[in-house]
């Protein structure tokens, strides 16, 4: 028991071989590789970063012949860097268990490994280190698959309509035409026409903002069965695959993204924009608001709504 106490704290490699098979295989290992990233479930751990090191162990395939100092034929430590550095510019997560799990995959994928060992630790959240460390096999009953690429998938009609448009008799014959198009429908909202709290405060004013965007989110979905309110990518990559119409609910997508958008909450348009590019949609289009110029770059177009109506 002792023993396998010691091995718990002890690097990862110690505990690779300490596990090994009765034919044990070469090792990689990348030693404490610090980032600062922005990650955590915590509000003190939001809009800051903090230091996280890596300790990665990837147990690799022998090669049948000599390697000839030829490094393409090797796996090379930059893949190990590179995974890291590509799940952590993905998108904002609050667990390690997370960031653990899609680094190992993203390892694994390469033909060589076999079995990789990953500690990632956080350095600045207590007097010493705070950290989750996993075990992951090419043999563990888990299909790894490639990630998806930026792109893959349906690309979507994203769709903003104005108050006056939710409000309008018409909204029904709108979905009824989008419905019919060759893209699936994502709809984004802005806040309703009241005045949101204002706190004179960035962080908390983006929290109002975006949540009065998701208030009337609803008060569209209320309109029409339809719409669904959604607002993760699981979500909506799945409404999309299914013919179901989106209310985008954005408050998790903007403030989860490592890149997020410029435009403060309550710039609709701004912010519709910025999460039709996220999504690489096919077209933009908007009722009863008109478009900004910047739309140039998008497949744009404005509906031309019957005024009146609106």
């Amino acid at each position: 028991m002792s023993n396998e106490i010691r091995l718990a704290f002890e690097h990862p490699d110690a505990r690779s071989r300490a596990t090994g098979a009765a034919h044990p295989l070469d090792r990689i290992s990348l030693r404490d590789h610090i980032v600062e990233v922005e990650i955590g479930a915590f509000q003190a751990e939001r809009g800051k970063t903090q230091r996280v090191q890596f300790n990665i162990v990837v147990e690799v395939r022998p090669l049948d012949s000599l390697v000839d100092d030829d490094v393409d034929r090797i796996l090379s430590y930059d893949k190990v860097t590179e995974a890291i550095a590509t799940e952590l510019a993905a998108e904002r997560l609050n667990l390690l268990e997370t960031l653990a799990e899609r680094i190992a995959e993203r390892i694994l994928l390469e033909p060589q490994a076999e079995r990789v060992f990953v500690r990632i630790e956080k350095l600045d959240r207590g007097p010493g280190a705070l950290g989750v460390e996993i075990v992951r096999s090419k043999d563990d009953p888990v299909v790894f698959t490639a990630p998806p690429e930026p792109g893959d998938g349906p690309h979507p009609q994203v769709v903003f309509l104005s108050n006056a448009a939710i409000a309008s008799p018409h909204l029904s014959g709108w979905l009824d035409q989008l419905e019919k198009a060759e893209h699936p429908v994502l709809l984004c909202v802005g806040p309703a026409d009241i005045a949101a709290p204002q706190t004179g405060h960035a962080m908390t004013q983006r929290r109002i903002d975006l949540l009065a965007i998701e208030q009337n989110a609803w008060v569209l979905a209320a309109r029409d069965p339809r719409c669904v309110v959604v607002e993760t990518r699981t979500e909506l990559d799945w409404a999309m695959k299914h013919g179901q119409i989106s209310v985008w609910a954005p408050s998790k997508i903007v403030l989860d993204a490592v890149d997020g958008p410029s435009a403060k909450g309550g710039d609709a348009v701004a912010l519709a924009l910025w999460f039709a590019r996220v999504m690489h949609a096919a077209a933009f289009l908007s009722i009863g608001k008109d478009l900004p110029e910047q739309t140039a770059d998008l497949v744009s177009r404005v509906v031309a709504a019957d005024r009146a109506a609106l």
